[in-house]
């Protein structure tokens, strides 16, 4: 078995689509970024990769990459599940926490953890999705972005 742990930060911009989890989020203002900027699986992804030394998303998907723009996260995700497998390894579970003042996203936990657990071909019940504020501090509580933090436990095939 082996331990990784995964955090990415986005800034809020306007024009953006808010996509978290892989769930579209409707109202307000999107993340910014290369991709589709979903905070959440670029934990998962990060945690992932971190448990298997295999490097974190910008080594295998770099933003400098025009084959990474506006890409959907869970293509990213579901290549870092491939990557693992390719390595030996498989997802034993996944607990991660989310971290914005607004919007509230108790109303789309369980559709992002089924889609966590769909791109790593494990049951939804391996997979932990919850959601906090920063009590209006920081960046966070000044709503300028979100980010999430991720763990993960990994065994060998």
């Amino acid at each position: 078995m082996r331990i990784g742990i995964g955090i990415d930060v986005h800034p809020f911009a306007e024009g953006r689509k808010l996509v978290i989890g892989g769930v579209q989020i409707p109202g307000g203002k999107g993340l910014d970024g290369h991709s589709d900027a979903d905070v959440l699986l670029h934990a998962v992804s990060d945690a992932l990769l971190g448990a298997a030394a295999l490097g974190d998303i910008g080594l295998h998907f770099p933003n400098t990459s025009a084959a990474f723009k506006d890409i959907d996260s869970m293509i990213l995700l579901k290549q870092v599940g491939k990557l693992l497998e390719k390595h030996g390894y498989a997802t034993v579970n996944v607990d991660a926490m989310l971290l914005l003042e607004a919007p509230k996203i108790a109303p789309y936990i369980q559709e992002m953890r089924k889609n966590i657990a769909r791109c790593l071909g494990v049951e939804t019940e391996a997979v932990s999705v919850k959601a906090t504020t920063n009590e209006k501090l920081g960046y966070i509580g000044r709503e300028e972005g979100a980010a999430a933090h991720a763990v993960c436990i990994i065994r060998k095939l």
